[in-house]
């Protein structure tokens, strides 16, 4: 089992936010049957502000190149993609296009 932490900014107002919020508690089944179909076995966000945190944590078959080109054949995920960047907005030092970021893991209690 590998763990990734995820970064992405939601648009500073408090109704998009809200929205946003709403959406999360209520994911379409397509959306979350493409997650476990990639590897993804457990997902969580975190939110601060317009500051969002994701954890997951994957199996051997995950791959984020993989997730991607499945996402990308996927009408469901495409449309639930492209809601999403009504409320969100990329991180300062994101690539064109690219929503959550990778964060580097600079600590681990053990």
């Amino acid at each position: 089992m590998r763990r990734y932490g995820l970064a992405l900014d939601l648009q500073d107002d408090p109704v998009l936010i809200a929205e946003y919020e709403a959406y999360h508690r209520a994911v379409w089944p397509e959306i979350k049957a493409a997650i476990t179909a990639s590897g993804i076995e457990q997902m969580e966000i975190y939110r601060f502000g317009n500051r969002l945190f994701m954890l997951m944590d994957v199996n051997d078959t995950f791959s984020f190149e993989a997730k991607a080109a499945s996402d990308a054949k996927n009408d469901k995920v495409q449309e639930w993609e492209q809601l999403m960047w009504k409320y969100q907005q990329a991180l300062p030092g994101a690539k064109p296009g690219e929503k959550w970021v990778i964060m580097d893991k600079i600590f681990e209690l053990i």
